[in-house]
């Protein structure tokens, strides 16, 4: 038997081959590479990734100038970036729910539409408490997107198409996130803070508009019912799966890492010995390139060494990356920045293709509880990180981050161990499938 990642490998490969049986007759209309309207799909939700993460973390670069602006501390101003996280995270299942009844289509392009007009009104808030509550509230609008992004992909892809699909989703977060960040750096160096998140509004408003236009209509959306106990039942199955739990948890800590220590490098980067002006310390967010790369080859590595061995591979990455960003030479806090940022993007990439496999019903509330954990850890990354940077240093916050890779690695071996008791195979020494 093939070890197992997070224990779901049997399940994912037998819904896989039952999904690929399935495909050569009645779903052969599902996208692949290379097929009609897979590139138009592709481009859409890339541009989809690009416009959520702007906005979502369009203020995280900008934290040093917001505490300056206002008057605050690093850990007021962090929640400028945990306020929208949570609201994401709080509301998803909500909208994943309504993306259940109304399309995935239709809910992407509402919630993409509430997010930048709240977007364009974000410069003009007047302090903290007002720019914290736009940052909630555009944070929940935003939520209809990633758990019904992963949905419908999951119904219009082929099942072996699955994880390269979600991984150009993931890499458009990625370029997202770097293009938001560089932008609003530079931007911010020249007119301040509110200029530079006003533009950032502005090119998601363009993402926004092209993703209508380019997204394929759904040909394999089935309506299901708004009716609370279904969805609280549905819920409830997907808790009960010990599989899909792993996978929630794994994403959470992945983002914990992830969100803690983009929250805090900004501040580390304006102090001694580096003291870097606000344009070069967005500059630094290029590395979000790495994540891009990282992402959309995530289902080659899931092919190479196994869902397991690819979980493996990013939390070590990871680590080594918060370890070597403790030096004080930027050259190394850089080239920490960088392994950080590929491993996180491989392990959210694995766990979320995963999820999407996993789940036999409901696949918009497996997939937005996925995401609720995720942006959970984004929010207690940002929070705890900055408290941890405010009393530690640097120091503080990669101990926040190592402690959650380690969390990682526990939860995956002991996935492993639970499908080979499973399978009446004996527990031996874990080793990396072929």
């Amino acid at each position: 038997m093939t070890p197992a990642d997070t224990g779901a490998s049997t399940v994912v490969d037998a819904a896989s081959a039952a999904s690929d049986s399935h495909s050569l007759s009645s779903s052969d209309s599902r996208m692949t590479p290379g097929g009609p309207g897979y590139r138009r799909m592709s481009l859409a939700l890339f541009l989809a990734g690009v416009a959520t993460f702007a906005l979502l973390y369009s203020t995280q670069a900008l934290l040093p100038l917001i505490s300056g602006d206002l008057g605050v501390t690093a850990s007021d101003a962090s929640w400028t970036v945990a306020a929208a996280t949570g609201g994401l995270a709080v509301f998803v299942l909500p909208m994943s729910a309504l993306s259940e009844r109304f399309g995935r289509r239709t809910v992407m392009t509402a919630s993409l539409a509430v997010a930048v007009t709240v977007g364009l009104l974000v410069p003009f808030a007047p302090s903290l408490p007002a720019l914290v509550a736009l940052r909630a509230v555009q944070g929940a609008a935003l939520a209809g997107l990633p758990a019904s992004a992963t949905a419908y992909l999951a119904e219009e892809v082929r099942p072996r198409a699955l994880v390269t699909a979600i991984g150009l989703f993931v890499a458009g977060n990625s370029v997202g996130g770097m293009s938001g960040r560089v932008i609003t750096g530079w931007v911010a160096q020249e007119w301040g803070w509110r200029v530079a998140v006003g533009v950032v509004g502005l090119v998601a408003v363009a993402c926004a508009v092209a993703f209508r236009l380019l997204l394929p209509a759904p040909r394999h959306f089935t309506p299901g019912s708004l009716r609370p106990r279904v969805l609280v039942r549905t819920v409830r199955d997907h808790l009960a799966n010990p599989l899909l739990r792993r996978l929630y948890a794994i994403g959470a800590l992945f983002m914990t890492v992830f969100g803690g220590v983009y929250t805090v490098i900004g501040y580390r980067l304006t102090e001694a010995p580096f003291s870097l002006p606000q344009g070069l310390i967005g500059s630094i967010f290029l590395v979000y390139l790495v994540g891009t790369v990282s992402a959309s080859t995530a289902g080659r590595l899931v092919g190479r060494l196994g869902r397991r061995g690819a979980l493996y591979l990013g939390a070590g990455t990871t680590a080594a990356g918060l370890l070597l960003s403790l030096a004080p030479s930027l050259p190394l806090v850089l080239l920490g920045l960088v392994l950080i940022t590929a491993g996180f993007f491989a392990g959210h990439a694995v766990a979320s293709s995963a999820v999407g496999k996993t789940a036999q019903h409901g696949r918009a509330q497996a997939s937005a509880l996925y995401q609720s954990a995720y942006y959970v850890g984004s929010s207690a990354g940002s929070t705890v990180g900055a408290v941890a940077f405010h009393s530690g240093g640097w120091a503080g916050t990669v101990a926040v981050g190592v402690l959650a890779v380690l969390g990682v690695v526990v939860i995956t071996v002991s996935g492993s161990l639970a499908a080979r008791r499973a399978a009446g195979t004996p527990v031996r020494a874990l080793s990396l499938p072929r």
